[in-house]
């Protein structure tokens, strides 16, 4: 260090008892406030929320993420705002000192919230109505669209006669909707109805719901009779060819 000149001139005060007890005070309110994070992730659930208590002497906000506190913010009446703790850089001491004399409002406050919640669902009923099985819907819709898989299935079989690819599509417009039969060699892929967007009808992923069953099932047949027309209007042009 440079030699100090023959100047009359006071040492510079260490800040270092002050920062240390500011420190040691935002580590205990760090871990005492940390517990009303926990029970607002608890009450509040989901991984992320704040709430917001006003006390005599301004108002806090308590914000969590993932059940921890992630800030302490006081907004004092004074117009002093003041992040207790936080993700950033530790707080002036004299906010912290200004803040703390209304701490425990703040713990007044949220235990009166809680205490609040006791008897909210009391009232609730606890005995619900058994649960309707959905047994005997599905097994219909299964035998609607049994007949239907086998007939694609005999479509595809058909279309791989005729054509000569191992892979092909099958599309009618019926009644103004579009129909559509993909194949795979001879067995259909699938049976869609209403172009890209609509319903499957037949899937290789699984069966449709029962409403679209019960919309589209029936216009299956004006499908198959789109499709056996065109396969008749292949015949009667070869029947037209003479060698």
């Amino acid at each position: 260090m440079t030699e100090s000149p023959d100047l009359d001139v006071p040492a510079v005060a260490s800040a270092e008892d002050a920062a240390a007890r500011r420190d040691e005070v935002v580590a205990w309110v760090r871990e005492h406030a940390g517990k009303m994070a926990y029970e607002l992730a608890r009450l509040q659930g989901g991984d992320y929320g704040r709430r917001s208590f006003k006390t005599e002497g301004g108002e806090w906000t308590v914000k969590y993420e993932a059940g921890e506190l992630e800030f302490l913010r006081f907004e004092g009446r004074a117009g002093r705002d003041v992040y207790v703790v936080s993700t950033q850089q530790p707080p002036e001491p004299e906010g912290v000192a200004a803040a703390m004399k209304h701490y425990p409002d703040l713990v007044a406050a949220f235990n009166e919230h809680v205490a609040s919640l006791e008897h909210v669902l009391d009232d609730v009923p606890d005995d619900v109505p058994e649960i309707a099985s959905a047994e005997a819907v599905v097994a219909e819709r299964d035998r609607l669209l049994s007949p239907v898989e086998e007939a694609a299935d005999e479509m595809a079989a058909q279309l791989h006669r005729v054509e000569s690819d191992d892979y092909g599509t099958y599309a009618a417009t019926v009644n103004g909707t579009r129909w559509e039969l993909k194949r795979d060699v001879d067995r259909a892929s699938y049976v869609r109805v209403g172009g890209e967007g609509g319903v499957y009808l037949v899937s290789q992923y699984g069966p449709p719901s029962v409403s679209d069953t019960r919309r589209h099932a029936a216009g299956f047949r004006d499908f198959v009779d789109a499709f056996n027309d065109e396969i008749a209007s292949l015949h009667a042009d070869l029947d037209d060819v003479e060698l």
